[in-house]
């Protein structure tokens, strides 16, 4: 049952980063045909709720996603199992959620 959890938190976490991913790259698009600097686009996100939504969405969907693959991988390539698989699954995730956060919060809110 936890496999099956698992597999459908990932394929919506998947989901989720589909059109975050799409509207990522086109804002990206955007500013470099556009000859922003960074300060310019700085100046667009602070204190941006849009952007702090958008972003924090995307950095949670990417944590899930990551943190369930690399459970996979560990568990196949270097036989991690029992209470040792899930503790990384879970720290992997907590430190990504973290780092994003710390990003999401230092272009969006500060």
């Amino acid at each position: 049952m936890l496999d099956l959890k698992l597999y459908m938190a990932q394929r919506i976490s998947a989901m989720i980063m589909g059109p975050l991913v799409l509207g990522h790259l086109a804002v990206m698009i955007y500013a470099i045909q556009g000859g922003l600097s960074s300060a310019e686009i700085l100046s667009r996100t602070q204190g941006s709720i849009f952007w702090f939504v958008f972003y924090g969405t995307f950095v949670i969907a990417v944590s899930v996603h990551a943190a369930i693959g690399m459970r996979v991988i560990m568990h196949e390539w270097l036989g991690l199992k029992g209470v040792t698989l899930p503790l990384f699954t879970w720290s992997l995730c907590l430190i990504l959620l973290f780092m994003g956060a710390r990003a999401v919060t230092a272009v969006t809110l500060l």
